[in-house]
């Protein structure tokens, strides 16, 4: 593909300013409302078609985006049968002022989602997960980051490009509410419009993180995910801690020791070979100029336990503390994670009881060339055959999402997001793989594997999607957002 060289060029200072007012004036208050919401995502709020909260972020979003009256844009609330609802828009490419629409005919695929993740606990007092709080620039609330703000940033980017008549390609924007639960009803939306999606040559994917809050970040990976419930039962009913133990196998030891087989505890190194893969050369080249880059800060970002030890002041540290090592670690090695538990009392309601059952819930993270389904078929066999005492382990519930590596960038794009980053935030552009899961990049890359993929987003240091405090950066978002018109506009 050959670059254009477009007669007009976006006007960065302006588009800085413009795209500012719009957050501060109008985006800003839409995300207040959208935060005091609680659209939790169908894993977590089975009940949401009658709870009603995700039609309600929709048509609020939908509402907002025909108020800005962008010329040519076509907007649809669509719903699949049984299915999460996603939004749909369409905007014809167009000429500028002094040139042409670009000739390729191809589409900019824009991307991000309005479920969320549940409440969580922790959130500091005067926060809280539906209580949209703004103090020194970061809005606090769950989902406003993660990724609400997601469909405002891109109508305001694409209205930044129509207000200063910059030619642009034909472009679309594909709205889920489905990606918290791993985006199981994202692929029949894109199997039902992939007529309508056009030749997309570039995705613009706002769900994902950054470095710090100084440059433009791209992600160069992201990991894929298995996902169960592990259940450990030996008993019908509790029993008499005192009369059973010693005879009866406790169910959580069954566990320690069925888990066992899948990760070293004391090193957390998952122990199938198959769950691993090799860091490609060009990836291990960038995390290592990003490590110099983050440095101290990879770890400076997490809100590390610091306590007192007999008058010596203490703090958990990081399994390495090589910034290198720490990059991979959390973008191409695989790691497990408990993210609930059942069959467990509350600490006071806990007496000498020898309980029936333990269940775990398993979040495990895999590299970014692992196939997720043909892990969660391993995980289970691995799990459940020759169950300790002949006790019922059950491994149910499954998913899988299986990761995403960034194509080769083309000379424009990478021309381009160098110089959005330059331009917006004064500093070259970071290349990033992040730890987290998003389904519709492997998807993509699937359906249009010569499609540049501008996947970034807002989620920087602090910022805790998914735990308490979540927070949205606002001078960030606001530079985001210019920097996806600028891109845009220099699209072949």
């Amino acid at each position: 593909m050959n670059a254009r060289i477009p007669a007009e060029t976006l006007n960065v200072e302006e588009a800085l300013k413009e795209v500012a007012s719009v957050w501060d004036h109008q985006i800003v208050g839409q995300l207040r409302d959208y935060i005091a919401i609680p659209a939790k995502s169908p894993i977590f709020d089975p009940d949401w078609s009658s709870h009603g909260y995700i039609d309600r972020v929709v048509r609020m979003a939908a509402q907002w985006v025909e108020s800005q009256k962008v010329a040519g844009l076509r907007l649809e609330i669509i719903q699949l049968k049984g299915r999460t609802p996603v939004l749909f828009f369409e905007v014809p490419a167009s000429a500028g002022a002094n040139s042409p629409a670009p000739a390729s005919g191809q589409t900019v695929l824009l991307y991000g989602h309005l479920d969320k993740q549940p409440e969580f606990t922790g959130w500091r007092k005067d926060l809280g997960p539906w209580s949209p709080v703004l103090e020194e620039g970061r809005l606090y609330g769950r989902g406003g980051a993660d990724d609400g703000y997601a469909v405002y940033a891109s109508i305001a980017a694409i209205a930044e490009l129509k207000r200063q008549k910059i030619a642009h390609p034909r472009m679309v924007g594909l709205i889920e509410t489905c990606e918290e639960s791993g985006s199981y009803d994202l692929l029949p939306y894109v199997d039902a419009l992939r007529p309508r999606l056009g030749d997309v040559g570039l995705v613009v994917c706002l769900d994902s993180g950054a470095g710090n809050y100084d440059q433009l970040w791209v992600t160069t990976s992201l990991r894929g995910m298995a996902g169960g419930v592990l259940k450990v039962q030996v008993l019908d009913e509790g029993v008499h801690s005192g009369d059973a133990s010693g005879v009866v196998p406790s169910s959580f030891r069954v566990m320690r020791h069925v888990l066992d087989r899948l990760e070293d505890s004391a090193s957390g190194r998952l122990l199938p070979a198959s769950f691993h893969c090799e860091v490609p050369p060009e990836r291990l080249a960038q995390a290592q100029a990003t490590a110099a880059i983050l440095g101290e800060e990879l770890f400076k970002r997490f809100p590390w336990t610091h306590y007192d030890c007999a008058g010596d002041t203490r703090i958990t540290l990081p399994t390495t503390q090589d910034p290198l090592q720490a990059l991979l670690a959390r973008t191409w090695q695989p790691t497990l994670s408990v993210t609930g538990a059942e069959g467990l009392p509350e600490l006071g309601q806990a007496g000498n009881v020898l309980r029936p059952y333990t269940a775990f819930k398993l979040s495990l993270r895999l590299p970014p060339l692992v196939d997720a389904a043909q892990a969660v078929r391993q995980l289970k066999a691995l799990l459940e055959d020759n169950a300790p005492y002949q006790a019922k382990v059950t491994f149910e519930g499954a998913s899988a999402a299986t990761g995403w590596n960034a194509p080769d960038m083309a000379p424009w794009f990478e021309k381009a997001v160098r110089q959005a980053s330059r331009d917006c935030y004064g500093a070259d552009c970071g290349y990033i793989g992040q730890g987290g899961t998003i389904p519709l990049m492997n998807m993509l890359s699937k359906g249009f594997p010569d499609a540049q993929m501008m996947v970034c987003g807002v989620l920087g240091p602090r910022s805790n999607a998914h735990g308490p405090n979540e927070f949205l950066h606002l001078p960030y978002a606001k530079r985001l957002t210019a920097a996806v018109a600028q891109v845009i506009a220099q699209m072949p």
